[in-house]
């Protein structure tokens, strides 16, 4: 067999990696190569500049070490018995892909994952030892995040989390059940115990040490995790209490959803009823919810008996429809909590709307300055001068806010 070039491995690779997800950078150090010497700059507020199609960040060189695989699990596209052109890069090619890149300016940083060959920790110890060269010969202070392997030796994680800027760990799906049964080679409970160690080393490295005073860096940015959902018929309110368990348990940055769709030799696999990138979507806004906007997960799928969020309107728009006495909502009176929900309205505009009335009452065109849309926001508020009257119970409100699309004209 002829061997591949570099060019060819690269859009192998490059390909086989975009379905992994969590490549954001937020959370990484801030580190300037021109104060420290060597190559390559990081800013604390993230690096992830640019999206491909259907939604992933494009920014950092997103690759593969390898798409062969000792595993067969049935929702990866690079399992051991899928028929995919497969290609394994060298330590020594990645290093060097990674420094011409970021010489050129195309990339901001590495998203390092691989398929497992032979066995975890030779696979695993490659990725460790990829992120040690750019670290330690090449002096790269570029964004690093790795894909850990779970079942891999304890003291390979704690060396990459000395080197990289965030790691993740793939918890795969959101059921125990949905593992055993679409990846047997892969244990729940392996996976549960890397993430706790990986929880308990980045909270032990946070102390300042004794002897020097100084936090010692690992994994700056915490660790992350990947759940593909549609590979089975787990219900969005299965999916999103998995989240919350996840996110106290682990103390995780952010969980990642990456929607499945089902592959042409993939038996195992249920195919989707909904839009997979749209439920993706949905899920996304509802973790969201969670996580900054107070709401719990029981409140977010009230009245869905079928456990699913609706795919038409935004989880917030279809809470407040299903929630209407409790608005309209004051916005010079109401606290915070209760301005959080109010559909329009994020956290920077509510944090505005604090600020300013205390010096003066808002009415809607302020209100209007504050958020991006005054149009969703307007039936849920009173302000000085305004009332929604009968907007608010209006039949038709829900079909008002989510208007049909429309082609637009051509000439």
């Amino acid at each position: 067999m002829t061997a591949l070039t570099l060019r060819q491995k690269l859009a192998i690779l490059s390909d086989a990696a975009k379905y992994d997800a969590s490549c954001a950078s937020s959370g990484a150090a801030k580190r300037n190569s021109l104060k420290t010497g060597g190559i390559g700059s990081t800013e604390g507020s993230g690096i992830c500049h640019s999206y491909a199609p259907d939604g992933r960040c494009i920014s950092l060189l997103k690759i593969l070490l390898t798409n062969f695989c000792i595993y067969d699990c049935s929702y990866c596209i690079n399992r051991s018995s899928s028929n995919v052109r497969r290609a394994r890069f060298t330590v020594d090619e990645v290093v060097r892909l990674t420094l011409d890149f970021y010489k050129r300016n195309y990339i901001e940083g590495l998203f390092l994952s691989s398929g497992v060959v032979r066995s975890p920790d030779e696979t695993m110890g490659e990725m460790v030892e990829i992120a040690r060269q750019l670290r330690e010969v090449h002096r790269f202070g570029g964004y690093i995040h790795l894909k850990t392997i779970p079942e891999c030796a304890p003291e390979l994680l704690e060396e990459a989390g000395r080197l990289a800027d965030r790691l993740s760990i793939n918890v795969e799906l959101p059921t125990d059940e949905g593992v055993n049964r679409l990846a047997p080679e892969k244990k729940p409970e392996t996976i549960r115990v890397s993430m706790a160690r990986l929880r308990s080393k980045i909270e032990e490295k946070s102390e300042p040490t004794l002897r020097t005073k100084k936090r010692e860096r690992f994994a700056p940015g915490g660790q992350s995790t990947q759940m593909i959902i549609g590979a089975d018929a787990t219900p969005d309110a299965i999916i999103l209490k998995s989240s919350a368990r996840l996110y106290s348990s682990y103390r995780l940055r952010r969980v990642y959803y990456s929607a499945f769709s089902p592959i042409p030799d993939s038996s195992a696999a249920l195919p989707l009823k909904n839009p997979p990138l749209m439920r993706e979507h949905r899920l996304y806004q509802a973790d969201w919810l969670m996580r900054f906007y107070g709401f719990d997960q029981h409140e977010i799928l009230a009245g869905r008996t079928d456990g699913m969020l609706d795919l038409a309107v935004d989880p917030k728009l279809a809470w407040a429809l299903g929630n209407r006495a409790l608005f309209p909502v004051d916005v010079n009176r109401a606290d915070r909590e209760n301005l959080l929900r109010v559909p329009g309205l994020g956290t920077r505009a509510v944090g505005r709307i604090l600020d300013t009335r205390r010096h003066r009452r808002l009415r809607l065109e302020d209100v209007g300055r504050l958020c991006q849309s005054i149009a969703k926001v307007r039936p849920f508020i009173v302000a000085e001068g305004w009332s929604p009257g009968a907007m608010t119970d209006s039949a038709s409100l829900r079909a008002r806010l989510t208007p049909a699309p429309a082609q637009l004209e051509l000439f």
